[in-house]
């Protein structure tokens, strides 16, 4: 099939800053594209071919999308998977399938296929109802602290909280849930997978993740990780296996935990775009959105290594801050070697939400963190 400048057309399933980054790869190979999404000001709006609104999780409205394009791709995993199994049954190509997205949409049965297919991941348990929580510890088959997630619809550290007493348990909605076991652990680490329908794939570097102790959103995202050879290889490794298990096409951004014993264990996945891929738009030959297109078309995979090191810095919105947004500060960063902002095109600013990210750029490892540092501590998003 011809996709350049030609009738082709891919619909893409979300419009926030995934998508309008996505977008930037879909503009440069003049592919035809359509955007569904909630909001009115999604960032996506401004650099799409057709764009929708609608209700993401609605049935009819992801059914009648789906049928204007040729193939469907996600920039977010919550819509209507009934609407998708649909389509495909028609004939559709949707990618990520949604048997896999069915599976990743609920922690509870996420982490359920990774016992099934014995990728390691922390011990968890399983509850219908956060209520059920508290006789479990009574009873002693739940031992305080763990970490608890709601098994649907959690997202940048919302639906996550650490539990170490009953009065932790007060606040928290009384949903499907699980409780996990903490792990004692040296980093946070990722890895992103490319596969195409051919069974090519494309492995990115391991990246480290510094997160925020307060939001549990990725502060950093450093690559290459860290770490010893060895511990790289066994992520990278996992991540394949994880991959394949899914039989996954598509971008597949696989989130672990390196214990203090370097056991690597599986956290969670996202099969789309990720944060923790966004240096690659400045620090890789072939970057994460490039090769999510690449990989859904069918198309050759990319080349996955690092021209040099990246940092990624989030840019969220400040704490005390909500309104009309403002960069302050963003003149003082750009004075800097090897500094890259991106602004997602959000109006509006509230604590914590993501507005954007600053990539930065150095053959020297060490000097590309303090950059980072230094344009974390600089620029401040906040409100008029």
């Amino acid at each position: 099939m011809n996709y350049f400048s030609s009738d082709f057309k891919l619909g893409i399933l979300g419009g926030g800053q995934l998508g309008k980054m996505l977008l930037y790869e879909t503009r440069k190979y003049d592919i035809y594209t359509l955007i569904l999404d909630p909001s009115n000001e999604a960032p996506s709006k401004v650099a799409c071919n057709e764009f929708y609104q609608g209700d993401l999780m609605d049935f009819d409205t992801v059914y009648e999308f789906g049928k204007k394009a040729d193939v469907l791709t996600i920039e977010i995993e919550n819509v209507n998977v009934d609407a998708l199994e649909k389509l495909e049954d028609e004939g559709k190509k949707v990618f990520p399938s949604p048997t896999t997205l069915r599976t990743i949409q609920n922690k509870a049965t996420q982490k359920l296929f990774y016992k099934d297919k014995e990728i390691p991941t922390a011990d968890f348990t399983r509850f219908a109802y956060t209520s059920e929580i508290q006789a479990a510890v009574r009873n002693k088959t739940l031992d305080f602290p763990f970490v608890w997630k709601s098994a649907r619809f959690g997202y940048d550290g919302q639906g996550v909280k650490v539990v170490k007493s009953y009065s932790d348990l007060d606040a928290l909605p009384n949903v499907e849930c699980i409780a996990e076991e903490m792990v004692p652990f040296k980093n946070e680490l990722a890895v992103i997978v490319a596969r195409n329908p051919d069974g090519q794939i494309a492995v990115y570097p391991v990246v480290e993740m510094e997160f925020h102790p307060e939001a549990n959103q990725v502060e950093y995202v450093i690559c290459p990780a860290r770490i010893e050879e060895s511990v790289a290889e066994e992520a990278q490794r996992i991540a394949l296996k994880v991959s394949e298990s899914f039989n996954h096409v598509g971008l597949l951004a696989v989130e672990m935990f390196q214990t203090e014993n370097d056991t690597i264990l599986v956290n969670e996945v996202a099969p789309r775009p990720h944060n923790s891929g966004h240096y690659s738009i400045e620090a890789s030959y072939t970057n994460q959105f490039e090769q999510h297109l690449r990989a859904i078309l069918n198309l050759p995979m990319g080349s996955t290594q690092s021209k040099v090191a990246g940092i990624m810095v989030n840019l969220v919105g400040a704490e005390g801050y909500q309104g009309p947004v403002v960069y302050e500060n963003i003149e003082e960063i750009l004075k800097l070697d090897g500094v890259t902002p991106h602004i997602y095109g959000k109006k509006e600013t509230r604590p914590f939400r993501k507005m954007g990210h600053v990539t930065i750029v150095n053959e020297d490892m060490t000097e590309a963190r303090k950059v980072a540092q230094k344009v974390k501590e600089t620029i401040q998003v906040i409100s008029k």
